[in-house]
């Protein structure tokens, strides 16, 4: 059982780093009130965009390199690595949908397109998944048990920056 649970967290953190991408395309595409998914705000620029798109892919690469020296992995490893982090490394700025286009349609079309944009973030998550049992494959126990662990910690403070978020725009607690 405790397998499990080890896998099944090293599994959601590695969905967060496809999640850190997708989150700003969904909160660019809208969702609140404003245009860009927040009341009284505009959807940012596409330079806007392009400046955190390349801050995520620097702060990744950060994180990767450090999971990457606490493994210490071998040579043998290192082509499952370069695979996985190839699999889970955003290649281009995500493109929010057109809300526009959104504007005519009905509910159950409206939940057509919904369903549509899910599946393809399924397809991803599922390459995800089959690189990361690709990795977990030629990993140790112990380096499964850091990499379970620097997962877990890169989702937890995913979850407590959004929540944050979330709070600060509502004027949530302390706000």
């Amino acid at each position: 059982m405790m397998t499990s649970k080890t896998t099944l967290r090293g599994l959601i953190g590695a969905m967060a780093l496809l999640a850190c991408s997708a989150s700003f395309a969904q909160a660019a595409a809208g969702g609140g009130s404003g245009e860009g998914g927040w009341p009284d705000r505009p959807a940012p620029s596409e330079a806007q965009r392009a400046e955190f798109f390349a801050k995520m892919k620097a702060h990744m690469a950060k994180r990767q390199a450090e999971i990457h020296d606490k493994l210490k992995l071998s040579s043998a490893q290192e082509s499952t690595w370069k695979a996985f982090i190839e699999a889970v490394t955003p290649n281009s700025l995500p493109t929010p949908p057109d809300r526009k286009g959104w504007e005519g349609l009905n509910a159950p079309a409206r939940l057509e397109k919904m369903l549509e944009r899910m599946k393809e973030h399924q397809a991803k998550l599922q390459a995800h998944l089959s690189a990361l049992k690709s990795l977990y494959a030629v990993l140790n126990p112990e380096q499964q048990k850091i990499m379970d662990e620097s997962l877990h910690q890169i989702m937890h403070e995913r979850m407590r920056g959004r929540m944050h978020g979330r709070m600060h725009e509502r004027g949530g607690p302390g706000f």
